[in-house]
C-alpha cells in the first residue's frame, strides 16, 4: 500500500512499515458521536484485541477526517519514534498530548501485559494524529504495532540510491537460550495423552522431536476433507501441530522465520479436529476462546504458545523441514519439523485453565489495590 503527497523540494522521502498481519488484524475503527469519549472508546476496546498484536507494543489512533482518513492517519503515526517518557519528563503543551499521557497510563493499568500473560506495560508509547472532521462526526481509528517494529526511513536525492546502515550487533541483548532449571524437556515423538496432563499453566516446556505445522488453508482443508469422511494425507493422531506458515529459507536456513499465527483463528476447527483425528496439542500465539477452551478441556489437550514477534529466533529451533501434505498450498502446506528445544508455554492446559484469563485477572486485581492504596 502506497501513500503519498507532492510537496515543495527535491527530494523524495520514504517510510516504510512491513508489518505483521497478527497486529493489523486488530486494528479497529468506529464513527462515534462527537460528545463521546475517545479515551473511553479505546479502553473499552483494547481488551477486545486480545494478545494477537503481540504486546509490548505501540498504539496509533487516528481521530477526524473521514473514515479512511482517520486509518491512514493512525498508520502514519506510528511510524513516529517512542518518546511518551521524554513526554512525561517535559508535561503536555496541547490536547492530544494530555490524551496520549492518558491513554499510556490507563492502557497500562488494564494488566494485559506481554504476551496477554498480565503485567504492568502493554503499551510503550500512544500516538495520536488529528484532523479537521465534520461537525456532526467522529471517525476513530485504532491501529497497533506489535514488538517487532519493522520500519524504515530513507531519502533519495538524486544522487545514488540510500544507504541504510544496520544498526551494530553489540546494539542487541544478548541471546541467552538455556530456559532454566523449571523448563521441561520433553520429546514430541514418544509424548503421551497421559504425559500432557501433569503440565500446568504458564510452565515453560521446550519441544524436541517432530511437530507438524498447519494453519488456515490447511485447516479448512483438513475439516472439508472429514466432512467429506476421506481421510486425511496426515496422521495427527497424538501429535502436535504448529499454526505456524513459515517462510522460504535462504542460503544455509533450514527454515526461513517461523513465528506463529494467532490462534484464535483456528477456533472454529479446534473440536472438530481433537475428535475426528486424535492430535493431542497445538502451539500458536495468544489467547484461545471459550469454544476452542472448552475443545480443549473435553479432549484432555493441551494449546501451548510459543514467543510472537520473535520469528527468526523461533526458526532456530527448527532443525529439518519437509513438506508433507497440500504441498500446492505453498507457506499454508503441512510441514514437518523436527525441533531441538523449542521453547513454548503452556496457554491452556488439559484441564481447560488459560494463563491469558488468569494472568490479566492476577494484575488486575494488583492494579487496583495499588492505585487503592495511593488514593488513600
Amino acid at each position: 500500500m502506497i501513500h503519498y503527497s507532492i510537496v515543495p523540494g527535491n527530494t523524495v522521502e520514504v517510510d516504510v512499515a512491513a508489518k505483521g498481519g497478527g497486529s493489523e488484524n486488530k486494528s479497529k475503527m468506529a464513527m462515534l458521536n462527537p460528545s463521546d469519549s475517545i479515551v473511553d472508546w479505546v479502553l473499552k476496546t483494547v481488551p477486545t484485541m486480545g494478545a494477537g498484536w503481540c504486546p509490548p507494543g505501540m498504539l496509533g489512533i487516528g481521530i477526524g477526517g473521514t473514515a479512511e482518513k482517520a486509518a491512514v492517519m493512525a498508520k502514519e503515526v506510528l511510524m513516529e519514534s517512542i518518546d511518551i517518557h521524554e513526554l512525561i519528563k517535559r508535561g503536555p503543551s496541547n490536547r492530544i498530548e494530555e490524551m496520549r499521557l492518558e491513554l499510556f497510563e490507563k492502557v497500562n493499568q488494564l494488566g494485559i501485559g506481554a504476551q496477554g500473560l498480565g503485567g504492568l506495560t502493554t503499551v510503550l508509547d500512544v500516538k495520536i494524529m488529528d484532523y479537521p472532521t465534520h461537525a456532526a462526526s467522529l471517525p476513530v481509528c485504532m491501529i497497533p504495532n506489535c514488538a517487532a517494529t519493522r520500519h524504515a526511513h530513507f531519502v533519495l536525492d538524486g544522487s545514488g540510491p540510500a544507504s541504510l546502515e544496520a544498526p551494530p550487533l553489540d546494539a542487541y541483548p544478548e541471546i541467552v537460550w538455556e530456559a532454566g532449571p523449571s523448563a521441561r524437556r520433553v520429546n514430541l515423538d514418544t509424548l503421551t495423552p497421559q504425559d500432557v496432563q501433569s503440565w500446568k499453566p504458564g510452565e515453560t516446556v521446550l519441544l524436541n522431536g517432530k511437530m507438524l505445522t498447519g494453519r488456515d488453508a490447511a485447516h479448512k482443508r483438513m475439516v472439508e476433507m472429514l466432512n467429506k469422511g476421506e481421510s486425511l494425507p496426515v496422521d495427527l493422531k497424538g501429535r502436535f501441530i504448529y499454526y505456524v506458515g513459515p517462510v522460504d529459507p535462504v542460503r544455509e536456513e533450514v527454515v526461513g522465520p517461523a513465528g506463529p499465527t494467532t490462534a484464535t483463528r483456528m477456533d472454529k476447527f479446534t473440536r472438530q479436529i481433537l475428535e475426528q483425528t486424535g492430535l493431542l496439542g497445538m502451539i500458536g500465539k495468544s489467547e484461545r476462546g471459550p469454544t476452542a477452551i472448552e475443545a480443549i478441556k473435553d479432549n484432555k489437550a493441551v494449546y501451548l504458545m510459543a514467543v510472537g514477534g520473535a520469528a527468526y529466533l523461533v526458526a532456530q529451533a527448527i532443525k529439518k523441514s519437509r513438506v508433507v501434505a497440500f504441498a500446492e498450498l505453498g507457506m499454508e502446506a503441512i510441514y514437518e519439523f523436527d525441533v531441538k528445544d523449542m521453547p513454548v508455554t503452556v496457554a491452556v492446559d488439559s484441564q481447560g485453565e488459560s494463563v491469558h484469563i488468569t494472568g490479566p485477572a492476577i494484575w488486575q486485581k494488583k492494579i487496583s489495590e495499588s492505585l487503592a492504596v495511593e488514593v488513600q
